[in-house]
Protein backbone atom coordinates (compact mmCIF):
# COMPACT_ATOMS: atom_id res chain seq x y z
CA UNK A 1 0.00 0.00 0.00
CA UNK A 2 1.20 3.52 -0.76
CA UNK A 3 1.68 6.12 1.96
CA UNK A 4 -1.31 8.03 0.59
CA UNK A 5 -3.48 4.90 0.78
CA UNK A 6 -2.35 4.28 4.37
CA UNK A 7 -3.07 7.90 5.25
CA UNK A 8 -6.54 7.88 3.70
CA UNK A 9 -7.96 4.87 5.59
CA UNK A 10 -11.39 5.75 6.99
CA UNK A 11 -11.54 4.73 10.68
CA UNK A 12 -15.33 4.37 10.49
CA UNK A 13 -15.29 1.85 7.65
CA UNK A 14 -11.91 0.11 8.01
CA UNK A 15 -11.89 -3.66 8.45
CA UNK A 16 -10.65 -3.96 12.05
CA UNK A 17 -9.08 -7.34 11.27
CA UNK A 18 -6.53 -5.52 9.08
CA UNK A 19 -5.37 -3.28 11.95
CA UNK A 20 -2.65 -3.99 14.51
CA UNK A 21 -3.09 -3.65 18.27
CA UNK A 22 -0.76 -0.92 19.53
CA UNK A 23 0.19 -2.90 22.64
CA UNK A 24 1.41 -5.82 20.50
CA UNK A 25 4.35 -3.75 19.24
CA UNK A 26 7.69 -4.71 20.80
CA UNK A 27 10.78 -2.58 20.27
CA UNK A 28 14.35 -3.10 21.38
CA UNK A 29 15.19 -0.13 23.67
CA UNK A 30 18.92 -0.44 23.01
CA UNK A 31 18.51 -0.26 19.22
CA UNK A 32 19.32 2.93 17.35
CA UNK A 33 16.41 5.35 16.91
CA UNK A 34 16.26 4.77 13.14
CA UNK A 35 16.14 1.01 13.67
CA UNK A 36 13.36 1.33 16.26
CA UNK A 37 11.36 3.53 13.90
CA UNK A 38 11.74 1.07 11.02
CA UNK A 39 10.80 -1.81 13.32
CA UNK A 40 7.75 0.08 14.62
CA UNK A 41 6.49 0.77 11.09
CA UNK A 42 7.13 -2.83 10.05
CA UNK A 43 5.12 -4.11 13.03
CA UNK A 44 2.25 -1.57 13.03
CA UNK A 45 1.89 -1.82 9.20
CA UNK A 46 -0.16 1.41 9.07
CA UNK A 47 1.14 4.12 11.42
CA UNK A 48 -1.85 6.32 10.52
CA UNK A 49 -4.54 3.86 11.66
CA UNK A 50 -4.30 1.13 14.29
CA UNK A 51 -6.14 -0.35 17.26
CA UNK A 52 -5.77 0.66 20.89
CA UNK A 53 -7.90 -1.91 22.68
CA UNK A 54 -11.33 -1.75 21.02
CA UNK A 55 -10.75 1.76 19.69
CA UNK A 56 -9.67 2.52 16.13
CA UNK A 57 -7.06 5.29 16.31
CA UNK A 58 -6.55 7.52 13.29
CA UNK A 59 -3.76 10.09 13.36
CA UNK A 60 -2.91 12.88 10.96
CA UNK A 61 -0.45 15.71 10.82
CA UNK A 62 -0.94 19.34 9.86
CA UNK A 63 1.14 20.75 7.05
CA UNK A 64 2.91 23.37 9.15
CA UNK A 65 6.34 24.24 10.47
CA UNK A 66 4.91 24.58 14.00
CA UNK A 67 6.20 21.86 16.31
CA UNK A 68 4.39 20.17 19.16
CA UNK A 69 6.76 21.97 21.52
CA UNK A 70 5.73 25.33 19.99
CA UNK A 71 2.05 24.50 20.51
CA UNK A 72 2.59 23.42 24.11
CA UNK A 73 4.63 26.53 24.89
CA UNK A 74 1.93 28.76 23.39
CA UNK A 75 -0.76 26.92 25.39
CA UNK A 76 1.17 27.11 28.68
CA UNK A 77 1.90 30.83 28.26
CA UNK A 78 -1.85 31.40 27.95
CA UNK A 79 -2.63 29.79 31.33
Amino acid sequence: MSVEALRSVNPKTVDRSTLVQRDSIRLEPAAAQDDRLRDFIRQIRNPYCYLDGKTVVKISFSKTDTTLEDCLEHYLRGL
